[in-house]
């Protein structure tokens, strides 16, 4: 479906400074959109390398760049230290330090994570043992009580008939659980 054309068509705008708030918001994205796709066919037609940083007027940071913002601009410094400028030497060692300095910084910092991750598996795992042990041994003396019972008579007096008197038998404590590791076949208590 082709678009109806409007009555006045495109029409030459004067080039000054938008003083409406909203209206200069709402010109900025447009227009910073519009650069960015422009530089972006440029640099396809072409093959050209393009570096654009824009500010906008709430002071945020808007940038293209092809192939990336930052190599553009460390060769842009890199070319100025050509001509010996000491200046501009002394800014992009500093720039180049700095940036190692933080990647350095990130990768301590990744690794102590990434230890804390793996001790917290551990100890999940743990807990999870120490579940299902708890689970499997209350299920077990609740089996035990209920086998029990009916060793006693109907006055419930303790009178067993022809049965031995066993000593009950001793539960390990949680502490006992957590300090040793239990090793048994899950198919076996079912």
């Amino acid at each position: 479906m082709a678009k109806k054309p409007s009555i006045m068509g495109r029409q030459k705008i004067k080039i000054a400074k938008i003083e409406v708030k909203n209206h200069l918001q709402v010109t900025f994205s447009k227009r910073r959109s519009g650069l960015f796709k422009k530089a972006s066919e440029l640099c396809t037609l072409c093959g050209v390398e393009i570096a654009i940083i824009v500010f906008s007027p709430a002071r945020k940071v808007f940038s293209f760049g092809h192939p990336n913002v930052e190599s553009l601009i460390d060769r842009f410094l890199s070319r100025n230290n050509t001509n010996n400028n000491p200046i501009a030497n002394n800014s992009l060692q500093l720039v180049e330090s700095h940036r190692n300095a933080n990647v350095c910084g990130l990768n301590l910092q990744l690794t102590q994570i990434l230890g804390e991750v793996e001790i917290e598996k551990k100890r999940s795992e743990l807990l999870d043992h120490m579940r299902y042990v708890t689970n499997q041994a209350s299920k077990f003396m609740v089996n035990e009580i209920t086998n029990s019972s009916t060793f006693f008579g109907d006055n419930g007096n303790g009178i067993f008939d022809n049965y031995d008197i066993k000593p009950p038998r001793t539960m390990p404590s949680s502490s006992d659980l957590y300090n040793h590791s239990l090793s048994f076949d899950s198919a076996a208590l079912f």
